[in-house]
């Protein structure tokens, strides 16, 4: 295989699901780190709560930067980049002791090293070369390696944790990010794969045609419940199921759960997304998870029912991220999709910011998490009637285009 044709789809598809593996699966052991770092420093669940919340911000704000440069000058820059920075980032808070080290490490550095090595940037990478009529199985295969990296970390980073210390364990953390850089060098050049017709069009006029459309805005908004929910969720489920008298270890085993059944859920879901409309499966996603959230905390918490919750909410976990890639794909074509799926993005962030810092002060000044759960509860509900009557037809530029493209060829 020559240097030129060696980055076939499938190997940029396995590059991804990889990258995507190591960077969600590191984040998503954060919430295992909440009780033993605020325990030795004395902190309140607020402190740790911040930081990673802050890691959310910079998640989120520094997602369409990295878009557009990635869009412009290729995504394996971008996520070069993003593996250093965030192999920087947890050895910053692993040899750190103050909410300041916090703060930096995992609030900025992490964070912005997130916003290059994640779902906007990667997703855009798989649909750009994904084969004509393939681009919802590619999707949904790449998101699913996320969910694969929290199912298969979350037991052993428990386990370190416990035998040497969360200070080692982060170690190792910050070890496994660095990992993405090499994968970076499968997906260079993948910016000049992008749909015939659609070269001419500028960033500062994609922007201005997502703004003027009603169906960005309301799947964008939809988007923030997303990072309501599944943040909160992540973070403070191991110190809920605590307060509760269950084992915390048993956090890990359900997060697992959450993360195995999104494995399926994202298959499912993105054959739904191929054969019904984007929207109405994220409809159907965002009420999921507002009933399963609602029965999981109403029924007496035992054991059996936290792992039927971990089943059952794993099936509606990140399925919305390759619909809502999908969604901003079908009206706005790929050119420029690193940039508005990143602006989206910012959405999604903003409500994960929200979740996990709202939830630690919560908790400090009530001793329960009663209000914020059921907030998210009913955030669901908000996110599937704000999905309903999204417009997603094509923009009349893509429209145009087709007969033009069609008679060249």
């Amino acid at each position: 295989m020559t240097k030129s044709n060696w980055r076939t789809p499938v190997v940029i598809l396995i590059a991804g699901t990889l990258a995507l593996f190591l960077s969600l699966g590191v984040r998503q052991t954060y919430g295992l780190f909440l009780p033993p770092i605020s325990a030795e420093f004395g902190w309140g669940r607020e402190t740790f709560s911040y930081a990673v919340a802050l890691q959310s911000v910079f998640w989120g704000l520094g997602t369409p930067f990295a878009g557009m440069i990635a869009d412009r000058y290729g995504p394996g820059r971008v996520l070069a980049a993003g593996g250093i920075l965030y192999a920087l980032g947890l050895v910053w808070m692993a040899l750190g002791s103050t909410a300041f080290d916090a703060n930096g490490g995992i609030g900025v550095l992490t964070g912005l090293a997130m916003s290059a090595t994640m779902f906007p940037i990667v997703l855009t990478i798989v649909g750009r070369v994904a084969p004509p009529g393939k681009r919802n199985l590619y999707l949904g295969i790449a998101s699913a390696g996320g969910s694969s990296g929290q199912v298969i970390l979350m037991s052993p980073m428990q386990l370190s944790i416990d035998t040497w210390g969360w200070s080692a364990s982060m170690l190792l953390l910050a070890l496994m990010a660095g990992l993405i850089t090499p994968l970076a060098a499968a997906v260079a050049g993948t910016n000049e794969k992008n749909v015939a017709g659609q070269q001419h069009q500028s960033v500062g006029g994609a922007l201005k045609e997502a703004a003027n459309n009603s169906g960005y805005w309301l799947v964008s908004a939809g988007y923030f419940v997303c990072g309501f929910q599944t943040m909160f969720i992540s973070m403070h489920l191991p110190a809920l199921i605590g307060d509760n008298g269950i084992d915390p270890g048993m956090a890990a085993y359900a997060l697992s759960l959450i993360g195995f059944f999104n494995i399926i859920g994202c298959f499912v879901w993105g054959a739904m997304g191929a054969k019904y409309r984007n929207k109405y499966c994220l409809v159907a996603i965002y009420l999921g998870r507002s009933v399963v959230m609602a029965l999981f905390y109403v029924i007496p918490m035992t054991e059996t029912s936290l792992l039927i919750f971990g089943v059952c909410l794993g099936l509606v976990w990140l399925g919305t991220v390759p619909l809502t890639s999908a969604v901003v794909a079908q009206i706005f074509g790929t050119k420029y999709l690193s940039t508005l799926f990143g602006l989206s993005f910012v959405s999604h962030q903003v409500g994960s910011f929200l979740g996990i810092w709202i939830a630690g002060r919560l908790y400090d000044q009530m001793g329960n998490y009663d209000v914020i759960w059921w907030l998210a509860v009913a955030s669901g509900l908000v996110a599937a009637l704000l999905n309903f009557p999204i417009k997603d037809q094509p923009v009349a530029r893509l429209n145009q285009q087709q007969p033009a493209t069609a008679k060249a060829a």
